[in-house]
């Protein structure tokens, strides 16, 4: 309500209550004139009956205005008490909300009927609430990502690649690529590769090998007799490679393997390849080049972002648009996961708030203790004053009974 009309309501019950008091003034003059006048028994009841209730009404009003204010402005003793103990008002208010409110067993009925999930699901019925989620996400996201600090991005991805890179064992991962290679025989197809542009090199180039006899030789030999050695030499080479490219169980196929194999396990025990590949990791990737690959890692993903968001068919915001729609019909069909979801989130709230009693109770007496004394007494006199001037209305009523009661039983005895 607001409270213009909760102030008209206050002043139209105190201008009762007063009235009512005047009344009863009223009465109790024309009675004592009468009495001068008359002996009728009426009068004596109707004046004891006035005179308990004004002096009923005037009680009541000074209790009720010593509540918020001085009677007639003045300072007494005990009034004003809104005012003069909003301390101590707060910290009880605040108490007395987290003992009777926010306790376990208050809050446990309500936490249970939690459903969130069926609320969601309610909501991303509507396609326009569809649409107005997904526009509100992408438009936030752009705006982080235009927004955000270069700097604080760029050494965040720095330090985290240098961590990774750092746990890296670089020796490890050779050989265990190594190791996989041979698992595969990936490395028969490289030795047939290799073997085959020997072979290829070696025929074609026998002239090559002819000369390099030639060089070596003794003058006393003749050239023909290095010419067949060369061509001889040429041939045995050829036919040896030969036999390896198409012999599978060939020995030298098998002496690479172990060797490999060896080689694979010296990479991960022996310490000195793992020093020397761990300085060469650093020589490679040194902490600068790190954070230079960082900056344009985030530049790159920044304008990537950008721009798909603000591209008319955004991959971003049509991936956005299936989630949505896929959340949306997961949660209307499978009860199972809202369950989960609603326990989830009952759970978390009444642990949250539990935890948290103490705070609430710290914000209501912090807020009610540093109100104005004269604002906090408006406020609580604008939500409980109308009521209270009732409290006078039946101090009149209940003080001018009372006083004819007893007037009545002084005239009995």
């Amino acid at each position: 309500m607001d409270n213009n009309i909760k102030a008209i309501q206050l002043r139209r019950h105190k201008a009762l209550a007063t009235g009512l008091f005047l009344l009863m003034a009223l009465v109790f003059t024309g009675c004592v004139y009468l009495l001068k006048t008359s002996t009728a028994p009426w009068i004596g009841y109707v004046k004891a009956f006035a005179e308990a209730a004004m002096v009923g009404a005037l009680a009541d009003w000074f209790a009720v205005t010593a509540l918020f204010h001085h009677p007639m402005g003045i300072p007494i003793p005990h009034t004003n008490l809104i005012e003069s103990r909003k301390k101590s008002i707060g910290a009880n208010l605040g108490n007395f909300v987290v003992d009777n409110f926010l306790n376990a067993t208050t809050l446990r009925p309500y936490i249970d009927k939690l459903q969130v999930s069926a609320f969601i699901a309610g909501w991303l019925e509507k396609e326009s609430n569809v649409t107005l989620l997904v526009s509100e996400a992408t438009r936030l996201i752009k705006q982080m990502a235009a927004t955000a600090d270069d700097t604080i991005v760029t050494d965040f991805i720095a330090k985290r690649a240098g961590a990774l890179i750092n746990d890296i064992k670089l020796n490890e991962v050779v050989a265990n690529g190594l190791q996989l290679i041979i698992a595969r025989g990936d490395q028969e197809r490289v030795l047939n590769f290799i073997v085959n542009k020997v072979k290829q090199y070696v025929v074609n180039n026998e002239d090559l090998v002819k000369k390099k006899v030639k060089q070596e030789s003794h003058f006393l030999i003749p050239g023909f007799v290095n010419n067949y050695i060369a061509e001889k030499l040429t041939a045995g080479i050829a036919k040896y490679l030969d036999e390896i490219e198409k012999d599978p169980a060939h020995k030298i196929r098998a002496d690479v393997n172990k060797q490999l194999e060896v080689f694979a396990v010296a990479l991960k025990t022996n310490p000195k390849w793992e020093t020397e590949l761990a300085a060469l990791k650093e020589q490679l990737l040194p902490p600068d080049k790190v954070k230079t690959y960082a900056a344009s890692i985030w530049k790159s993903a920044q304008t990537g972002i950008i721009n798909d968001l603000s591209a008319e068919q955004s991959a971003l915001k049509n991936y956005f648009t299936r989630s949505v729609r896929d959340l949306a019909r997961n949660l209307q069909q499978d009860e199972a996961l809202r369950n989960r979801i609603d326990r989830w989130i009952r759970y978390n709230a009444y642990a949250y708030i539990l935890r948290n009693t103490k705070q609430a109770g710290m914000l209501i007496s912090n807020t009610v203790g540093n109100w104005e004394g004269k604002e906090l007494s408006s406020k609580l006199e604008l939500e409980v004053g109308k009521d209270l001037q009732f409290i006078r209305i039946n101090g009149t009523l209940v003080g001018g009974l009372v006083g004819l009661v007893i007037y009545a039983l002084s005239k009995l005895l």
